[in-house]
């Protein structure tokens, strides 16, 4: 057993686990991990400071979860776009494909939160089986995101079995892994897997980093090694009540990550998962925050806010208005410092 998988195996799975830990009522927090799971593994417990600090919020189960009347179960309609199990086609080119039920830890704010962790979700190699058949036989699609739970928790000989089925595919151009492992448990990126992973070029990581404070030595070795294999990285993070929905916090975040050689790709507004609502901020909110970051940062370090529409109706971005009148060929605009500036649009 490697380290990594020590680590995991140590994990926290129960409020009254953690009640030995800090000072919390474990009674009501087992009625929400009896239908959301719990996972805190050693390493990202160690990186929370007290109750109810921004990491706490995504890694330690809430009453509220419960509570919650306005969220879906399934708010992408990923089930109904699924055309095998574990597969979802919502976009002409690209699928979705999910290869692991299991994560280094289980995020409060989980997109997947209904099944993630639990029965009701199950991967298997007759379910691995089927997706890859169904890429084969639907060559229109052009790029495929390995997700889950969590890809990087398979070992490498699984995963790398998954991938080069997938790189033996003629139509699939681009595989990307979508992993929160960089953040969770950063050991899990070892020299031995990211020497495998750089055989699967082009391959794209997009990972997932909330608050400056998950920036950690560790998590720069993670993405050291994979950035020094030829890996692009990306972070799509999520906008969340408490966590960092203030200017300061997030520029600070997408600076600290460029700084690790990852781009900042996304700011999600929060996906409407049942179970999360305490933890949504409104569109407002993403809003106020880019144009703090629009012009105040490094473009390399400005995001594209968006959000992705219940129903399965798709991502669409979600940005400041800066155009405010447009008359013949002058455009009236206010810059990112508040000033009115015009423009003289081609003929």
């Amino acid at each position: 057993m490697t380290n990594w998988q020590k680590i995991l195996n140590a994990s926290i799975t129960s409020p009254r686990q953690l009640a030995k830990h800090f000072d919390l009522d474990p009674t009501g927090l087992a009625q929400v991990t009896d239908r959301y799971p719990m996972r805190i593994n050693p390493y990202y417990l160690n990186l929370l400071n007290k109750v109810g600090d921004p990491l706490w919020l995504q890694a330690v189960p809430d009453q509220r979860e419960l509570a919650d009347q306005t969220c879906l179960d399934d708010p992408l309609n990923e089930e109904n776009l699924s055309p095998v199990a574990n597969l979802v086609h919502k976009y002409p080119d690209r699928a979705l494909f999910l290869v692991s039920s299991q994560c280094a830890m289980y995020c409060r704010f989980c997109t997947r939160k209904r099944k993630v962790g639990t029965h009701r979700m199950t991967v298997s190699d007759a379910t691995i089986e089927a997706g890859l058949d169904y890429l084969r036989k639907t060559p229109t699609i052009h790029d495929v995101l390995v997700s889950g739970g969590d890809p990087l928790l398979l070992s490498d000989e699984r995963l790398e079995w998954i991938l080069a089925s997938l790189r033996a595919i003629p139509s699939l151009e681009i595989i990307r892994i979508g992993t929160r492992v960089p953040c969770t448990l950063p050991m899990r990126v070892t020299v031995k897997l990211a020497s495998m992973l750089k055989k699967f070029h082009p391959l794209y990581i997009n990972t997932h980093f909330n608050h400056p404070a998950e920036i950690t030595p560790a998590a720069t070795i993670a993405a050291t090694r994979l950035a020094n294999v030829g890996i692009p990285l990306g972070c799509q993070t999520v906008l969340l009540r408490g966590v960092n929905d203030n200017p300061a916090t997030m520029r600070e975040l997408m600076q600290k990550l460029l700084q690790i050689r990852i781009k900042p790709y996304y700011i999600f507004q929060a996906d409407m998962s049942r179970g999360t609502d305490h933890l949504r901020t409104p569109v407002a909110t993403g809003i106020e925050i880019m144009k703090a970051l629009i012009g105040h940062t490094s473009g390399m370090a400005t995001p594209t806010l968006a959000v992705d529409l219940p129903g399965g109706g798709g991502k669409i971005p979600l940005s400041p208005e800066y155009v405010k009148t447009m008359t013949g060929n002058r455009i009236d605009v206010i810059n990112y410092q508040g000033l009115p500036c015009s423009y003289l649009d081609a003929g």
